[in-house]
């Protein structure tokens, strides 16, 4: 007897993994460009991530929590909306973006995006605590 030591006729297309941190820069991504979203994160991330910014080092996934599976993806993003930004809208804009592209980008099926609203930008906000003059001395 011998032993058949030729490959098979059949060929292997390979496996492709996409992993959680390009998935969640592709949504953060994606999110940014939803008319009357301020910035991604919580205050301590936006801190962070202002910081990055100003050495040159964007985190576009910051915000953006998700979980890949085999077929599907569950994201999470934080958001600060833009007064007076109606806030259910433009949640509901950046669910439809974020899953739009990552069946698009992705080609996964999106099991659930959460969004999660932990402030709303005010402009001039911040530069009003700045002139204010200090209660004590």
């Amino acid at each position: 007897m011998s032993q058949n030591t030729t490959a098979p006729a059949v060929a292997s297309t390979g496996k492709t993994t996409i992993v959680d941190p390009v998935v969640a820069k592709l949504a953060g991504i994606a999110a940014r460009e939803v008319p009357g979203v301020h910035a991604l994160g919580a205050g301590a991330a936006r801190l962070v991530g202002n910081i990055r910014e100003a050495i040159g080092n964007k985190d576009l996934s910051q915000g953006v929590k998700v979980e890949v599976g085999e077929t599907e993806v569950a994201a999470d993003v934080t958001i600060v909306v833009e007064y007076p930004e109606p806030l259910q809208e433009v949640a509901e804009a950046v669910r439809k973006s974020v899953a739009r592209t990552i069946t698009e980008l992705v080609g996964m099926k999106v099991a659930e995006v959460n969004v999660i609203v932990t402030d709303v930008f005010i402009q001039g906000e911040d530069d009003k605590d700045e002139a204010e003059e200090p209660r004590v001395s």
